[in-house]
């Protein structure tokens, strides 16, 4: 099935096609045509969602409604948030649509099978190279059958109106005419392990090393802070790990019976185990490297290993946290550069 205008498999897509896939569809297509391993998948693409939002919004009023609030009206914006996510929410796909996506499903996961696919929202505001959304639209993992596929599209298409979306670009002035949703559904991976890795240190900005964090279980654990993961800090070229701290992992996500996930309490046995050995920590390292290399700059990465051992990416953005310390300047510009210096040596008289 090729790819068409409202769905786009992950083989032929890339970053260049924000505008119609999102951070998460473009960076996970960009992924794969780069070979590196990543769960099977397509995106709904933005198409689909401005065909839905068409379908609901006949005097195409919404985007006016919500532009026009402010970043600190609070109670008018949760207010706008709670009708418009029960629109969206209650409202039927398009016919197109809905086959379209079906479609899709049969060609991903086969005619009578109902593997367990991950729903991830693929705004087009996400992931930019100077900003991060992460975060702010929804995700949905362990979700099974086509109808349940459909509704949490619908759920991943309301959380761009959810408070902390809205408010965050109605302080950032971002106009809504540019800001769409498209929605990955891929294969859900059964990790025996996840988490995240960043390819300059978090802490102090160092790029010369690999930040590897993980527990056991379903990344989601890691990402949302239920745990603390155990960590490790590895050198880029010479292989040598300079940390390993090892923590209590007390819970882990996993898959909960029919659909969705659980929080169980991890087995003493593991608790205090590291999650990850040294060849792990070495191959992570290496996709780290890759990864980074075919960006050109600093990658947050998001990873699983799988009950067979085998490592896949489930996302990679830019790090702007530090990339953002680089660009600021360290001190405002002066017609005289001289005083600067005048500055610093005057006030220690």
């Amino acid at each position: 099935m090729p790819s068409s205008e409202l769905i786009a498999w992950f083989a032929d897509v890339g970053l260049a096609d924000r505008l119609t896939v999102g951070g998460k569809g473009g960076s996970l297509g960009e992924l794969t045509r780069a070979g590196i391993p990543v769960p099977p998948g397509f995106v709904v693409r933005t198409a689909a969602f401005e065909q839905f939002l068409a379908a609901i919004d006949k005097d195409q009023s919404l985007r006016a409604r919500v532009e026009a609030l402010h970043s600190d009206e609070l109670e008018k914006i949760t207010a706008l948030s709670r009708r418009l996510r029960e629109q969206v929410e209650g409202a039927p796909l398009p016919e197109n649509v809905s086959a379209a996506i079906v479609a899709a499903l049969v060609e991903l996961c086969g005619k009578d099978n109902n593997p367990p696919l991950a729903v991830r929202s693929s705004a087009t505001t996400e992931d930019a190279a100077d900003a991060s959304f992460a975060g702010l639209q929804d995700t949905y993992l362990w979700v099974i059958g086509a109808q349940s596929v459909v509704d949490r599209i619908r759920s991943c298409w309301a959380s761009l109106y959810s408070v902390p979306s809205i408010a965050y670009r109605r302080k950032h002035a971002m106009p809504e005419s540019g800001v769409a949703m498209a929605v990955v559904v891929q294969g859900m991976v059964n990790a025996r392990k996840a988490g995240v890795m960043f390819t300059r240190s978090p802490q102090t900005g160092d790029r010369s090393v690999v930040t590897i964090e993980g527990a056991w279980g379903l990344g989601s654990a890691v990402v949302s802070g239920e745990v603390t993961p155990d960590r490790w800090v590895i050198a880029k070229i010479t292989g040598e790990i300079s940390v390993r701290d090892i923590s209590d992992k007390h819970v882990r996500h996993l898959p909960a019976p029919g659909g969705g996930v659980q929080e169980m309490e991890t087995p003493g046995d593991l608790r205090r185990v590291p999650c990850l050995t040294d060849p792990e920590i070495f191959e992570l390292r290496d996709i780290a490297r890759s990864v980074e290399r075919h960006y050109g700059r600093p990658q947050d990465i998001e990873w699983a290993i799988d009950q067979s051992g085998n490592t896949l990416l489930l996302q990679s953005r830019p790090e702007t946290v530090w990339s953002a310390k680089d660009r600021a300047p360290v001190a405002k510009a002066v017609d005289n550069p001289l005083q600067h210096v005048m500055k610093i040596f005057g006030g220690r008289r």
